[in-house]
């Protein structure tokens, strides 16, 4: 036995190998501790469900496979690395190409499908998978087979498959924007599907967290209903269902059960959707994406107060420049927004809207920094911002420069949660001073 299978915790059992190269479950515990080896796999009902659709894509029964499940749940390792170990295991001839939306997540799981096959304990497992070729993004077998990985954006030119794999399709920050979500549904259709070798037979296996209702899981469901099994798993079940995990085996699953309770329990998944927002976390954990048009402020969520908390030291007052260069009667206001964030609780203070020419808007920003004692200044990385943060900063205020990465509305909708659980209050009153709205008296 060599040192390897010794630190993996199994031998060359024929009992053992035979069990990994017969049922892709058993496989992936050898493969989780090649590559984890101070590390536990939990195992859960939802790996089975995957294993178990896997072995379908495998035989032939399921041509149009897409998973959908939470982060961490082990999908882009059983999908992009352990499957193409598995299949090349057993046929070296087969032909697999794996394609994400970067360089960086093609490379990653490439170099762990290599780690795996090169491990001793693999080798006494498909002792026919022998190598020819092993660069960074690709491992070919002496039979002419490969695990080719590329990116969204690479050519597939002279590449087939067998299988082809997509894995998380789309960056987080672009899938907010319809031009790249058509983009990657363009390459989907216009490179990745032609690349199949056999376009009756050949297997397509879409991995993904939902981002969006138009992303790509969305877009192919729609165009070919009917021919994608869809694997989709919620942190939190949100109807009873009933997921096949074997032959003739299902998993009972209540509504409210949790996925994988052991890992995530109810009070983890609350504090996540407390501080993603109802939005991504309905998109990533549950997998149901909101519609934009479901991105409405309900007025029940409106909260007020009458009087401001004393601040302590553990209070922050919080102010936010949207700036504008101009003060024509046709261009944008600049305006300021001032908060006490106290107790986990945001009160609104103070609103300032004007149109200004940028000395004015200098002396504003720095007679607000002061009479409301601000501790952080954010100000939009943009326009006559740029300029605006270093003059504060020359000035000893606690200023910085923020780029926003997505657009206001989807900026809004990661806030909603704040609005629904009642931690965003408003002041009962408020007073008109000047073109500013003085909300409540400056704190003291």
């Amino acid at each position: 036995m060599t040192s390897s299978m010794t630190l993996h915790g199994y031998g060359q059992s024929p009992v053992v190998l035979a069990a990994c190269r017969s049922d892709l479950a058993s496989f992936i515990r050898p493969c989780f501790r090649i590559l984890s080896p101070n590390a536990s796999l939990q195992m859960n009902w939802h790996h089975y469900a995957l294993a178990y659709h896997l072995e379908q894509v495998c035989s032939g029964r399921i041509r149009r496979l897409a998973i959908n499940l939470p982060r961490r749940a082990l999908k882009s390792f059983m999908v992009s690395v352990a499957l193409p170990a598995w299949v090349l295991g057993h046929d070296p001839s087969k032909r697999i190409v794996v394609a994400s939306y970067g360089a960086d997540l093609a490379i990653k799981l490439s170099n762990d499908f290599r780690t795996i096959v090169n491990d001793p304990f693999y080798r006494a497992m498909f002792p026919r998978m022998q190598t020819s070729k092993n660069t960074e993004l690709e491992v070919a077998t002496t039979l002419n087979g490969y695990r080719f990985a590329t990116t969204i954006e690479g050519s597939l030119a002279g590449r087939g498959g067998d299988i082809l794999v997509i894995d998380d399709p789309h960056k987080p920050g672009d899938v907010v924007y319809e031009t790249s979500r058509d983009r990657v549904y363009r390459w989907f259709c216009d490179t990745a599907l032609p690349a199949l070798d056999d376009k009756q037979n050949g297997a397509v296996v879409l991995v993904k967290q939902r981002l969006h209702v138009d992303d790509l899981t969305g877009q192919v469901l729609r165009a070919a209903p009917g021919q994608w099994r869809h694997l989709s798993l919620a942190a939190i079940a949100q109807d009873d269902e009933s997921i096949a995990i074997g032959e003739n085996e299902y998993h009972r699953r209540k509504a409210g059960d949790l996925l994988h309770p052991e890992r995530e329990p109810i009070e983890v998944l609350n504090s996540l959707r407390a501080q993603l927002g109802a939005e991504t976390f309905a998109a990533q954990y549950q997998q149901s994406p909101m519609r934009p048009d479901s991105l409405i402020m309900n007025q029940s969520w409106i909260q007020r107060y009458d009087q401001l908390p004393s601040r302590t030291s553990n209070s922050k007052i919080l102010q936010s420049w949207d700036t504008a260069s101009k003060d024509g009667d046709l261009n944008d206001y600049s305006v300021c927004v001032t908060l006490l964030y106290h107790a986990d609780k945001y009160y609104l203070i103070d609103v300032l809207r004007e149109r200004l020419l940028y000395p004015q808007l200098k002396e504003r920003a720095i007679a607000y920094a002061h009479a409301h004692r601000a501790n952080t200044i954010l100000i939009e990385d943009a326009g006559a911002g740029i300029h605006l943060v270093t003059e504060l900063k020359n000035a000893k205020l606690p200023a910085e420069a923020i780029k926003p990465q997505l657009n206001k509305r989807m900026r809004m909708a990661v806030q909603l949660e704040k609005f629904k659980s009642g931690r965003v209050l408003l002041p009962k009153q408020a007073a008109c001073r000047g073109r500013a709205i003085c909300l409540s008296p400056l704190p003291l």
